[in-house]
């Protein structure tokens, strides 16, 4: 059976929901800080692995860079494309997609990343990333982390969005806190469409350790796109890694 993500009904009915009006707004803030924190120097090659409908693919093309989006599914491929053609638009499994040593750097961005069961499959997608940076290449990976979940973990929730539409959550922990599996609940009027997926947890020094695995040489943990530390008060998990020299 086709996990989760590969199925197109979810990205398509969830869409406004992860992609409203505050994600496009915060696009700007989040690629200052990707410049910032990867040493990016305009004209340089920048991959995004998972990029959605584009959000920050098309914003750092915008500020002179070269970039590749990938991502899975070809309707938010096409919405990007028709934003800006530009930018190099590829349909591809994070698993599979690898260039070596075509990069300057790469992001994986908004939890992206640990959608698969087979902790493997993590692994895979971690060495191809740190192979298609050229030596001195830079990751930055934004995900939420077992430490920032656990100081705000709410079993449920809600959420109105744009429209008026109502988002409800249900989370479950599993695994020992190794996943969290989600239920979201879409109610527009009298339409309600649900979805359940999941998502492997990682403290810092797991994904850090994880990076290291896959051939990175340096990994440094910050808690937000200003670079503040990783520490109590970070609002996320980002690490950045760096390939050899």
């Amino acid at each position: 059976m086709p996990e989760w993500f590969q199925g197109p009904r979810f990205w398509d009915v969830m869409a406004d929901a992860m992609f409203d009006r505050t994600r496009w707004e915060a696009v700007p803030e989040e690629v200052d800080g990707v410049i910032a924190l990867a040493g990016l120097e305009r004209g340089a090659r920048v991959l995004d692995l998972c990029c959605g409908p584009g959000r920050h693919a098309i914003e750092l093309r915008r500020r002179g860079f070269l970039v590749t989006g990938v991502d899975l599914h070809a309707p938010y491929l096409d919405q990007a494309r028709s934003k800006d053609p530009d930018v190099e638009w590829v349909q591809g499994d994070m698993r599979e997609f690898r260039r070596d040593r075509a990069f300057d750097a790469a992001i994986n961005l908004f939890s992206s990343f640990g959608y698969f069961e087979d902790h493997e499959d993590d692994r895979r997608v971690a060495r191809n990333l740190c192979r298609s940076l050229k030596p001195g290449g830079a990751l930055l990976m934004d995900t939420m982390s077992k430490e920032v979940l656990a100081r705000k973990f709410q079993p449920r929730g809600w959420d109105e969005l744009d429209d008026g539409a109502v988002l409800l959550q249900d989370r479950r922990l599993v695994d020992g806190w190794g996943g969290i599996r989600t239920t979201w609940t879409l109610i527009r009027g009298r339409d309600q469409q649900s979805f359940t997926f999941y998502m492997r947890l990682y403290a810092g020094t797991e994904l850090a350790t994880l990076l290291r695995d896959a051939g990175f040489a340096t990994v440094t943990l910050h808690g937000w796109f200003d670079g503040r530390p990783y520490d109590h008060e970070a609002r996320r998990l980002l690490a950045l890694a760096t390939t050899p020299a």
